[in-house]
C-alpha cells in the first residue's frame, strides 16, 4: 500500500507501506525529514506532526481526546487536518493516503 508526503520544500515522497504500520514508524524507518517520532509512538512528543490532505481526512479516524490535546503543542501551528502520525495506521482504506508534513 502506498502513502505519500509532501515535505515542507513541496517534494513528495511516496513508499509502500505494510498494513498496521504507523504513518510515523514508515517516515522515520524512511528518513523523511520532518517527522521525528521522538517518543517512538507512544502519543507523548508531537514531533510526528503532519496534515491529512482533505481528500484523506474523512477517511482516518477521528483523534482521541489525548490525540487532541496533543495537537495542541505541535512545534508547527496546528491545521484543521492535523494529526499525529504515530496515530494512523495504514489499512487498505488509507492506501494512497496523501500528508503534508508542516514547516517549523
Amino acid at each position: 500500500m502506498k502513502a505519500t508526503w509532501i515535505l515542507a520544500d513541496g517534494r513528495a515522497v511516496t513508499l509502500d507501506v505494510a498494513e498496521g504500520v504507523s504513518m510515523m514508524q514508515a517516515a522515520v524507518a524512511n528518513g523523511i525529514a520532518g517527522v521525528v517520532g521522538e517518543c517512538g509512538g507512544s502519543l507523548s512528543c508531537a514531533t510526528c506532526h503532519v496534515v491529512v490532505d482533505d481528500t484523506w481526512a474523512g477517511k482516518t479516524a477521528a483523534p482521541s481526546a489525548f490525540e487532541n490535546d496533543m495537537l495542541d503543542i505541535t512545534e508547527a501551528p496546528r491545521e484543521t487536518h492535523s494529526r499525529l502520525s504515530c496515530q494512523i495506521k495504514m489499512a487498505a482504506d488509507l492506501d494512497g493516503i496523501v500528508m503534508r508534513v508542516p514547516a517549523v
